[in-house]
């Protein structure tokens, strides 16, 4: 099973006519109420000069080989974000890009010398995403911060199981609902990058039924890469810490992340990191 880029296509396309209203672009209102918020086909059509069959077709999906000229008009009628843009011609053409794959791409590994890095980096919570928001790498203080990723199954380290499935992740964020939306967005954006892995299927099925939270926050067709930003953890040892983060791309496999907290010196959650980093020294093996 993989997923249905056409279907995908439609719904995306559906959501981002819906938040858009005619009085904000312009267009005359011939009142009535409308069935579905936002403009209509024929009103994005004329928005983005192409026909209105044209158009219908894009969001039928009943090819996947249009024009880089009409994707932009699309694009820019829809008023699309850069993430947003790129996730548009993902779906409605093939992609010919490094990280482009037919079928499930291959198990991803990473470096010893990026564990080691990992390692050395003690007084930092870091750790490595991959795919489908799997955690493939960590260092001790992400542990203690976030979760034991070592003591789990590895099926288990995989950020949007243990957001949405862990009770205790509903707890370690003050603000679980931003975090959980968040991970719904990168998740979708890493479903566009590899429509065809029956895995990112299999995860998205799973968390649909098992979690309502997810079911929502999926159909709202957000998409969120992960660059940077800060979340404020509630941790059951040290208390509260208010993190930043940062992110960066692995060169030769732009799929893995390395994602590093930061905290404001002389601030109380640097404090709480580092009474945290000895109760880890203290309490974590070494995994």
């Amino acid at each position: 099973m993989a997923l249905d880029r056409r279907a995908e296509l439609g719904e995306f396309l559906r959501s981002r006519r819906a938040r858009l209203r005619p009085e904000e672009l312009g267009l005359p209102e011939h009142g009535g109420r409308r069935r579905v918020p936002g403009l209509r086909r024929e009103e994005l059509a004329l928005l983005a000069g192409v026909s209105v069959d044209h158009y219908i077709r894009l969001e039928q999906g009943r090819t996947l080989h249009f024009s880089e000229a009409v994707l932009d008009a699309v694009a820019r009628a829809l008023r699309l974000e850069p993430v947003e843009r790129e996730h548009l011609y993902r779906l409605a053409r093939p992609w010919p890009g490094p990280d482009r794959t037919d079928g499930a791409p291959e198990p991803q590994r990473v470096r010893p010398g990026l564990q080691r890095l990992l390692d050395s980096a003690s007084d930092v919570p870091a750790y490595i995403v991959g795919r489908n928001t799997d955690v493939l790498a960590w260092n001790r203080l992400a542990a203690a911060l976030i979760t034991d990723f070592g003591a789990l199954p590895p099926r288990q380290r995989n950020l949007a199981r243990l957001v949405y499935l862990d009770e205790g992740m509903r707890s370690l964020y003050a603000d679980w609902h931003g975090k959980a939306s968040d991970v719904a967005a990168y998740l979708r954006l890493d479903a566009g990058r590899h429509p065809d892995d029956p895995r990112t299927a299999e995860l998205i099925a799973e968390l649909t039924a098992a979690a309502p939270e997810f079911a929502g926050l999926w159909d709202e067709h957000r998409l969120k890469d992960k660059t940077h930003g800060r979340y404020v953890y509630r941790h059951p040892v040290v208390g509260t810490l208010d993190l930043g983060f940062e992110t960066l791309r692995l060169p030769d496999d732009p799929d893995q992340a390395l994602i590093a907290h930061t905290v404001e010196s002389g601030s109380p959650s640097e404090t709480a990191l580092r009474l945290l980093a000895t109760w880890a020294q203290e309490s974590l093996p070494v995994r």
